[in-house]
């Protein structure tokens, strides 16, 4: 077993001493910043209060408790001060341990945790008749990285692409389509087209304002079922999603659900009648306004007095229609962190409404991405293309390719799984809540903490493997001989916290424990390289450190999956 349960039956015996729960003593435990001090640290100053004494007491009292404990795990257990420190037997990490991760191969560091659970991922969700920006870039990847994480715990995981396809910015891009449009260039360029009519739209409404009014009438008809508006529509439509779905397979993402927010039109007036029934709304000045004051929250209008739904009131429908349809145990909407009110009114809403699966309902947010100019608005046209983004890196990564190993077969290939490996790992790298600011230079970097080094000490260790299969030995997943070097123990530690990681990126929603982690084990095992011969070591040696290795190769590749990102096997 890898270290998660090592951590858990320390958690567990911490638990039956201290009276804490095996979650809370699970939390407390630290990864010493020494590896000389264990492979846990579990701290005693919290302790204090409730047993009235001294950290220090509490830690040598407890050291006392563990000593004459047997475990297949724990080599013994020290007092440091306030700390108890916990080391793992080394017999177990390189005998068990090591085998284990060859084993299992592709499926090292899944987890069965939310086995007969289903978890909901609404992300991406870009806008229908405008084509994917820099700005949707953080959603995607997240929220890929997030159903990837959820899966490999064990969890059924419904992908969910919420489109925007619904709005009065359709009456204003039917006007500019009837009023500017032309079909051949539609035809030939649907998405980038229609949001040059968008832009145009709004340059010329600066001049002639009664086009907000016809569009406005357009958008009324289109709700109405007029056969024109809505035939538009749905060309407009179709056309933005198959250049969606071009983008995702690019990037290797695939969906379970394309519903819009257009899906839920015919059932805005149920759940408005589900709010009335419970109180929740009250009218003015023609409006329906759900009346959330008494909670700590601002009022939000449910319909304007025009007729018009909001965005809240299709989020309700398509949550309600959700939770009938899928009966998730949990539905994660990861939007932007502007977007917090939002989702915090939402949430109270489908509490009041009677609905108890609402605790369930999770807003991830994430911090935007900023321009050196400014903010980006599709309005004024100022915005970088996803798609233009991903072919530079792309590009880019041919050309080092060719300057450092221009007879390596299949570039192509190898210098798209870089270079977009770069851009998406760019983001990931990043604590989420953080705001991003774009550049260039910092997406195309392709050293220091990016995909590609990880990407190359996969490359690397596979060229060790490929000379060890020439000289006729392959890794042997049988118990290896104690390997004698700090910096091996250091290398097979941070293997056996694999799953470890994954478990907290899926307990904090934060893909980027998993991009750290993946880093971090790339600079161990270049440390290890350097100081350790593998090839010229002595036969034992050798067949141990080709063990470690290729576990280092399994955990580099199963890690960059489950972020979207390809290892390739040269560079």
């Amino acid at each position: 077993m890898p270290l998660l349960p090592f951590k858990k039956e320390i958690a567990a015996r911490l638990s039956a001493l201290t009276g804490m729960t095996a979650e809370e003593a699970e939390t407390t435990l630290e990864i010493p910043p020494d590896s000389a001090l264990g492979e846990y640290a579990f701290p005693c100053f919290h302790l204090a209060r409730r047993l009235k004494k001294p950290p220090q007491a509490i830690a040598a009292e407890l050291a006392g408790q563990f000593a004459g404990l047997t475990s297949a795990y724990l080599e013994r257990v020290e007092q440091a001060g306030p700390y108890l420190n916990f080391f793992v037997r080394p017999a177990y990490l390189f005998q068990e341990l090591l085998p284990q991760i060859l084993r299992e191969g592709p499926s090292y560091g899944t987890l069965d945790e939310g086995a007969g659970r289903t978890v909901l991922v609404d992300y991406s969700a870009p806008n229908i008749a405008k084509p994917f920006s820099v700005g949707h870039l953080r959603s995607t990847v997240i929220g890929n990285a997030l159903c990837r994480l959820y899966r490999a715990c064990g969890y059924k995981v419904v992908g969910i692409n919420h489109l925007g396809d619904w709005g009065t910015q359709f009456g204003k891009l039917i006007v500019a389509y009837r009023r500017f449009g032309e079909p051949a260039l539609l035809a030939d360029d649907p998405v980038h087209y229609l949001y040059r009519l968008y832009v145009r739209f709004h340059q010329e409404a600066e001049k002639a304002p009664e086009l907000e009014d016809e569009a406005r009438q357009w958008f009324r008809r289109l709700e109405t079922g007029d056969r024109e508006a809505r035939e538009l529509w749905q060309h407009f439509r179709d056309l933005s999603l198959e250049n969606f779905q071009r983008l995702y397979r690019c990037l290797g993402i695939s969906f379970d659900s394309y519903m819009g927010e257009s899906d839920y039109n015919d059932q805005l007036e149920a759940t408005i009648e589900l709010a009335r029934q419970r109180g929740l709304v009250k009218e003015s000045e023609g409006a329906l306004v759900a009346d959330l004051e008494g909670h700590g929250l601002p009022s939000c209008l449910l319909r304007k007095k025009d007729g018009a739904a909001l965005y809240i009131t299709r989020d309700l429908a398509a949550a309600i229609y959700r939770h009938k349809t899928y009966a998730f145990h949990r539905m994660l909407y990861v939007v932007g962190a502007e977007q917090t009110l939002h989702f915090q009114q939402l949430f109270k809403l489908l509490e009041l409404l009677g609905f108890d699966w609402a605790a369930n309902c999770v807003h991830v947010p994430f911090g935007l991405i900023h321009f050196k100019d400014g903010r980006m608005s599709t309005r004024q046209g100022k915005v970088i293309f996803l798609e233009e983004v991903l072919e530079r890196a792309v590009e880019l990564a041919r050309e080092i390719i060719e300057e450092k190993n221009p007879s390596l077969e299949e570039k192509d290939a190898v210098a798209r799984a870089v270079g977009l490996g770069a851009v998406i790992f760019g983001d990931l790298i990043n604590d989420r809540i953080k705001d991003v600011e774009f550049d260039w230079e910092k997406v195309l970097d392709f050293a220091g903490e990016t995909a590609p080094y990880i990407q190359y000490s996969h490359a690397r260790i596979c060229s060790i493997l490929r000379r060890a299969a020439a000289a006729k030995e392959l890794p042997d997943p049988q118990p290896a001989a104690l390997l004698p070097e700090a910096e091996e123990k250091t290398l097979i530690i941070a293997l056996g916290r694999f799953s470890e990681e994954i478990n907290r990126a899926v307990r904090d929603n934060r893909p980027s424990y998993v991009a750290r982690y993946l880093l971090e084990l790339a600079r161990s095992f270049n440390r290890f390289y350097h100081n350790c011969p593998v090839l010229t070591a002595a036969e034992e040696l050798r067949k141990g450190r080709l063990m470690l290795v290729a576990a280092v190769r399994i955990v580099l590749q199963n890690g960059l999956a489950l972020l979207g990102i390809e290892a390739p096997q040269e560079m």
